[in-house]
């Protein structure tokens, strides 16, 4: 193995050491799966990513994504942060779009640009999946929270764009922040579902120039609590417009997470219905925190 290189960026931040960590490593090929596996968990981030080559293969650049616990088909801040390290060290020159070849599928990054430099980067999500709904006497009691803490104008939904969250509308800020995940009880509940993070949003907001805040749980993957989720975020996009929840079936919106544990993320959300699909497009900055290499 000649080349043990990574870096380490936050997505979705404003600053360095805010939003969602994440390793990237270069010439995945050169590592076996077993060895991704275990540098995803040594590093304990959400997820970790390994380009698999620098050289571009049927139109994009083939990219897999490891949790802690297990590979995943796709996860959306790590496919931001993976663009972005593409078109730092790879590319090494402006580009419109950096595609990506995830389990999922292609899955294409746009970049904006402030004078020469990255300033937000745009996912094109895969059209939202909607599953089974769910009952608040159900997931109440496996969030730690009270029947009249959830929005009951709208469902508790399952909803993927390649990777499946469960849908929670909350009243207020109050609600969101006691939500507790309730790990026997909720274990219990989401056995048989596809879905097993919880993401709980409500209109209040800790800043008034956001729209939503959003907290997502995911104890279910033995890591901490996710401060920026761009998958998840992706569903709720899908979500809001399938059910008109700002009475329209187009949105431009911001979102806030990961203020509950110190590492605030904000995340853009534009969605519209087709007639036939959901468009849906999720952006946020990438901020370049370290770079590092592996002993031999």
């Amino acid at each position: 193995m000649t080349d043990r290189t990574f870096s380490i960026v936050d997505v979705f931040a404003q600053n360095r050491y805010a939003g969602n960590q994440l390793a990237v490593f270069r010439h995945g090929e050169l590592y076996s799966d077993e060895l991704k596996q275990t540098l995803a968990r040594e590093m304990n981030f959400s997820e970790t990513t390994f380009i698999l080559s620098d050289e571009e293969k049927n139109g994009g650049y083939d990219v897999r994504i490891f949790t802690p616990a297990e590979e995943v088909p796709f996860a959306g801040h790590p496919t931001l942060g993976t663009a972005f390290i593409l078109q730092r060290d790879v590319i090494k020159a402006p580009v419109e779009t950096v595609d990506l070849n995830l389990p999922v599928g292609r899955i294409p990054v746009r970049f904006e640009y402030r004078e020469g430099i990255p300033d937000r980067l745009w996912m094109t999500q895969k059209p939202p999946r909607f599953g089974e709904s769910g009952r608040v006497e159900d997931f109440a009691p496996a969030l730690g929270l009270e029947p009249g803490d959830f929005d009951r104008r709208f469902p508790i939904q399952e909803v993927s764009t390649g990777l499946p969250f469960i849908i929670v509308p909350l009243l207020n800020l109050d609600a969101v922040k006691r939500a507790r995940v309730r790990r026997e009880r909720f274990f219990e509940l989401i056995a048989d579902r596809d879905a097993k993070a919880p993401l709980l949003f409500c209109p209040e907001t800790y800043r008034q120039a956001n729209d939503l805040n959003v907290r997502v749980f995911v104890d279910y993957y033995d890591i901490p609590e996710d401060p920026a989720t761009g998958s998840g975020n992706g569903c709720l996009a899908g979500y809001l417009v399938e059910h008109e929840y700002f009475g329209t079936r187009k949105i431009d919106v911001r979102v806030e997470q990961g203020y509950e544990i110190g590492r605030p993320s904000l995340i853009h959300l534009k969605a519209a219905h087709t007639g036939q699909e959901i468009d849906i497009r999720v952006g946020g900055r990438v901020v370049p925190v370290a770079r590092g290499r592996l002993d031999p």
